[in-house]
């Protein structure tokens, strides 16, 4: 076996496991062993109000056999809780025989995507307190309507070693870092609040030296102070402009899980056996890429040890694949995709997007926004929710605009779209030239487990919406 960093369970106890838990009849099998540490600051009311940190290991064992999946883990690395891991996952099978498992080898994986080192190492608390008290500061020196300031900056480490059934031993190490800015103005008794936030896998040293701290800041002013002249947003159905990058979250929400395996597999989705047919407008080509450096949803290997790289999801309006983890691309008769994810080593591995985006067209941003005769302009969203079996969604804007005659009117506030997530794809009509990914800010939940993402898109021009706002007719 080739060097490998240190395991916290040593190489011949995890041999002992694989071939204690997988049973002759098993499909599929591995151990994830996973060690992770989290810090974060919190500032509110000038000062670092709340400090946190925390450190956990653990293992996962789990055999696979047909659509049931066998998953134990411990928090425990001593030799009897392994095997007792490794007796409970193999339960699902029931076959005494033993098969030849491979010798454990390290198995070499492509470049890494991003720093090994921990993202805090080269800079300590003193250091990341005053950054968020400079924030204050900066905030508070924009505009004296700023009354209230919050930020925070979170970091992550996570290391993975990954056992197969085939022998293969895999290593990751995974950064995270993120800063969020969030204030609060007043005017006239009048009190709106603007956030802006990114980050992505880099130390904390890389996002701040692209100047982060005053963007981010500046942008969340911005915000607030536009809300304070935002009006109630119109109603009714009319076509939507969707700006660049974070609105993006329309797709992978609407979109997005509807492509996922699992749902495929089971009939569930509105894309179910549906591969090689028409779902989107011609032009519209979605992919989902977890082999962008540096990214928030980026990985170098998934949770299975699978290389993650560029899925074609759509392309040129066409169903042409899925997103699959190891089991459900057996079951469906494909390849895996490496988008087999988990939380933590205490979830099971479940087919998840990683960066999801749609490619570029040819149009002018400007000349999109200028085709709307009346309609909303849609910036940035805020929350939403979609039912993954039909597909319909339900979205807030945290920054829109009415627009009429091609020119925008004014902002507007409390505008919700609602709509379905294939239906949307068909009614595209023009796609800009500029698209861009999210600043890093996308938590993506499913079954229970949250996992960071990336998602992206560039202006594009959907025909017909339902705007919810409560002037119906508009301005």
């Amino acid at each position: 076996m080739s060097p490998l960093p240190p395991l916290p369970v040593d190489a011949s106890i995890l041999q002992r496991m694989l071939d204690r838990m997988l049973p002759a009849a098993a499909d599929d099998g591995d151990i994830y062993l996973q060690r992770m540490c989290s810090e974060s600051l919190a500032l509110e009311e000038g000062r670092v109000k709340h400090v946190a940190a925390s450190t956990h290991q653990g293992l996962a064992a789990r055999v696979v056999r047909g659509e049931a999946s066998g998953h134990a883990c411990t928090d425990s690395l001593d030799t009897a809780a392994l095997m007792d891991t490794a007796r409970a996952a193999r339960a699902i099978v029931d076959d005494s025989n033993h098969p030849q498992i491979a010798r454990l080898h390290a198995h070499k994986t492509k470049a890494t995507l991003y720093p090994a080192e921990h993202p805090a190492l080269d800079m300590d608390f003193g250091a990341r307190r005053a950054c968020l008290a400079a924030i204050d500061t900066l905030a508070r020196g924009l505009d004296t309507r700023v009354c209230q300031v919050f930020a925070s900056l979170n970091v992550s480490h996570s290391e993975v070693f990954i056992a197969r059934m085939d022998g293969a031993l895999l290593h990751d190490v995974r950064p995270l870092v993120r800063l969020n800015v969030s204030v609060v103005v007043e005017q006239d008794g009048r009190r709106e609040t603007g956030s802006f936030g990114g980050g992505g896998r880099q130390t904390l040293k890389q996002l701040l030296d692209t100047g982060a701290a005053e963007r981010f800041t500046r942008e969340a002013v911005r915000l607030a102070l536009l809300n304070l002249e935002a009006r109630e947003a119109p109603a009714g159905t009319m076509p939507v402009v969707l700006g660049p990058g974070w609105p993006g979250i329309l797709l992978h929400e609407a979109v997005g899980h509807g492509l996922e395996g699992d749902f495929n597999r089971k009939g569930t989705s509105v894309f179910a056996r549906r591969i090689g047919e028409r779902i989107a407008a011609p032009g519209v080509t979605v992919v989902d890429d977890g082999a962008i450096p540096g990214r928030r949803g980026s990985l170098t290997i998934d949770d299975e040890g699978t290389p993650t790289g560029r899925t074609v999801l759509i392309e040129d309006g066409i169903l042409i694949g899925y997103l699959l983890d190891r089991q459900n691309a057996r079951l469906l008769g494909m390849q895996p995709t490496g988008n087999g994810r988990r939380e933590s080593y205490a979830h099971p591995v479940l087919p998840r997007m990683t960066n999801t985006f749609m490619l570029a067209g040819s149009e002018s941003p400007e000349a999109i926004v200028q085709s709307l005769q009346r309609g909303i302009y849609a910036v940035n969203f805020g929350g939403g929710q979609v039912d993954i079996t039909s597909g319909k969604f339900v979205f807030t804007t945290s920054e829109a605009y009415y627009v009429e005659q091609g020119r925008i009117q004014y902002p507007v506030k409390g505008a919700t779209l609602i709509g379905s997530g294939h239906e949307v794809l068909r009614k595209i009509s023009m796609i800009g030239n500029d698209l861009a990914l999210d600043p890093g800010v996308g938590t993506c939940g499913k079954a229970g487990q949250s996992v960071p993402v990336g998602v992206g898109l560039p202006t594009v021009r959907v025909d017909e919406l339902i705007v919810g706002g409560t002037e119906v007719g508009g301005a």
